[in-house]
């Protein structure tokens, strides 16, 4: 059966100017109903003199001031559980979330049905572009508990039709077991783990990934799957397409995806949420113009529990412009790295990303797994950067590759840094989220 290119054919390929007329008009109605509704933006809006009314396109949202992941677990704090910044009724809310916490107390997040409606949209959204169909068969590599993703990814795989088949984290060879049961066509987890079970297929279950039928792997919650170097060596492994999908429990848990042509991913919300890339020292806005790189900032303009106004995601994103040949308008975004994880070396930015990007392309002189070792608190870091780097299985002349591993680090990222070769299996491997960063100082 033939499908449409679209899940949305009309929000995703619709002109630009004609989406920000549409936003501007949401953006309005929002604003003055968590003015009245929300006591915390109420007092944010009153701090600054500014008025509902006085919002009348997103290029008037800098007249705000930024909200951040403290102030929201500030809000909770006092007014438990969902906090001042709540905007609907506690039992209107049918679902309540959590952030990872990974940087701090986890902040709860509430929808209600509306809010739930508009997230099965924006997820089928996703799915749809980055290849899925009802024909479809998605292995879930993800928790279905309190975390977005679970239930979110559901939802979305629910309206679309496709199979759903939660298997979760902690149980790898009941996920290869099941793979093969249902000739499961789609695989979605971390790149992390999509790298880890493709070791554990062949080192410990005998199994070849490549020939296990899996034709798309989509990659979520942590930086990876769109970076090259580890993109393809996930795609040499699974004999698949790998695609990104960036997400936040905190904006509509998945919100812009990869299609096949791998250029960035598309932000399929724009009618519920808008953004703005910043400065992140500075705060300053900056123009979204093609190759734009900044801190994003987000502000709900469709959203009834928890909306949030000029919140500050910590991600920091390459933006991109120009057409895409899948005929989708919108553009796309490219998440670099965090923020919080953003090390500062002789002046110059570097994400942990970035060089686990260099060290995978260098396989199979390296197996692509590093571990940057931090002696006190970054961001400044003295260099030069300590990189802890697997090398590979048969290596001979390890003199050789570690100087080929530190020239091409210090050229690609303009970074001094000293890398230490340890053996392939040495550095943790990961099912969720990866940690780049030892703190050799706690």
């Amino acid at each position: 059966m033939a499908y449409t290119d679209y899940w949305n054919p009309r929000i995703e390929t619709l002109p630009l100017d004609e989406l920000r007329d549409i936003q501007n008009i949401k953006l309005q109605k929002q604003m003055r109903y968590v003015y009245e509704r929300s006591p915390f933006y109420r007092r944010k809006f009153d701090s600054m003199g500014v008025k509902p009314e006085h919002i009348r396109s997103v290029e008037n949202l800098a007249e705000l001031p930024f909200t951040t992941k403290e102030e929201l677990r500030e809000s909770q704090a006092e007014c438990p559980p969902l906090g001042l910044h709540m905007a609907a009724d506690l039992d209107k809310v049918v679902r309540v979330h959590s952030s990872s916490g990974t940087t701090g107390r986890p902040v709860f997040v509430g929808i209600t049905e509306h809010d739930r409606q508009t997230w099965i949209e924006i997820v089928s959204r996703v799915w749809w572009t980055q290849g899925t169909r009802p024909t479809s068969r998605m292995m879930i590599g993800f928790s279905m508990g309190i975390f977005v993703g679970g239930l979110t990814m559901y939802d979305g795989l629910m309206n679309i039709g496709a199979m759903f088949i939660p298997i979760g984290t902690g149980a790898s060879e009941r996920l290869l077991d099941t793979i093969q049961a249902f000739n499961a066509d789609i695989l979605c987890c971390t790149p992390s783990y999509a790298i880890y079970l493709a070791e554990y297929a062949r080192n410990k279950a005998g199994l070849d990934p490549s020939a296990l039928g899996i034709k798309r792997i989509q990659c979520g919650a942590e930086p990876g799957g769109g970076v090259p170097g580890v993109r393809d060596r996930i795609a040499a492994d699974w004999n698949a397409i790998v695609t990104e999908s960036v997400g936040s429990a905190d904006v509509s848990g998945i919100y812009a995806a990869q299609c096949d042509e791998l250029h960035g991913n598309h932000f399929l919300a724009p009618d519920y949420v808008v953004y703005e890339i910043i400065d992140p020292d500075t705060g300053k806005v900056l123009s979204i113009e093609d190759g734009v790189k900044g801190e994003i900032v987000i502000t709900h303009i469709d959203r009834e529990c928890v909306p949030l106004v000029r919140y500050r995601l910590r991600d920091y994103m390459l933006v991109q412009t120009k057409p895409c040949k899948c005929g989708r308008t919108g553009h796309r975004l490219q998440c670099v790295g965090r923020t919080d994880d953003m090390l500062l070396v002789l002046g110059v930015n570097v994400f942990p990303s970035a060089v686990k990007d260099v060290v995978s392309k260098l396989r199979p002189k390296t197996t692509g797994e590093i571990q940057i070792l931090l002696d006190k608190p970054g961001p400044k870091v003295e260099p030069p950067l300590k990189v802890r780097v697997e090398h590979g299985p048969d290596v001979q002349d390890l003199a050789a590759v570690k100087k080929e591993v530190e020239e091409t680090i210090r050229g690609q990222l303009v970074c001094p840094n000293s890398v230490e070769l340890v053996p392939p299996g040495t550095l943790p491997r990961y099912e969720m989220k990866a940690q780049l960063i030892k703190k050799l100082y706690e």
